[in-house]
């Protein structure tokens, strides 16, 4: 899966890749990017889209800042935070890709992604026998 990939560059991005990593891997922080990625927002906007309030908005926001993950400007009384990182951008359009339907599949029930089975149930086809993540062949 990692052919043609530089092990040794790959170490040396490590640490960064896991940085970002672990910053997308809080739910609010996570939210707070996906709203980020449609485009720029207001802190307003922002905390009434992912339901935070401002203390704990602007401790997220200040991470992200930090970080070089999120860049923020300045307009009168309002400040609006953008993604800027781009290995960021990439990586939360590829966890939108695997993660969440396009809204026109939504619409039709489509499933949201990828879901790991519930603990101690199998899916089993109608009259197939497949049971516990068997199959029995009926001869007839």
């Amino acid at each position: 899966m990692l052919d043609g990939i530089d092990r040794k560059e790959f170490e040396r991005s490590a640490a960064n890749a896991a940085q970002l990593l672990k910053a997308l891997a809080n739910h609010r922080r996570l939210m707070m990017l996906c709203a980020l990625a449609d485009g720029e927002r207001s802190v307003g906007e922002l905390a009434s889209e992912v339901g935070l309030g401002q203390s704990a908005l602007s401790q997220h926001l200040a991470r992200l800042r930090k970080l070089g993950i999120l860049a923020a400007r300045r307009d009168a009384q309002s400040v609006y935070y953008r993604v800027a990182d781009p290995s960021a951008a990439r990586l939360l359009e590829t966890l939108a890709a695997i993660f969440c339907p396009p809204r026109a599949k939504r619409a039709n029930g489509a499933a949201a992604g990828p879901r790991a089975p519930r603990p101690g149930k199998t899916k089993s086809a109608a009259g197939t026998g497949a049971a516990n993540g068997r199959r029995s062949v009926r001869s007839g």
